[in-house]
């Protein structure tokens, strides 16, 4: 029977990974995350909270891209067409 090690992200808990680091850089992902959609939803309170929700996880997830844009290099933002997904 062989043993395996699995990390779960402290806030995701559904989520499983196979590295400690992995998890790390996931579980701040997604306090970005939220920090970015109470910013977004005071800024636009007509935003429903799902919406600013999926907005912060796409800018957390997108956070180098949207860091070179801002260090006026605006044209950075093409990159996220042409990116998959991340999860």
């Amino acid at each position: 029977m062989a043993v395996e090690v699995v990390y779960r992200s402290s806030r995701d808990p559904e989520r499983l990974f196979m590295d400690k680091a992995e998890a790390d850089r996931h579980d701040k992902m997604l306090e970005l995350a939220e920090l970015l959609s109470e910013a977004l939803h005071k800024a636009v309170p007509s935003l429903s909270e799902n919406q600013s929700e999926e907005l912060g996880i796409y800018m957390a997830r997108n956070r180098d891209v949207f860091a070179k844009a801002f260090k006026n290099q605006p044209d950075a933002l093409a990159e996220l067409g042409s990116q998959p997904q991340a999860e």
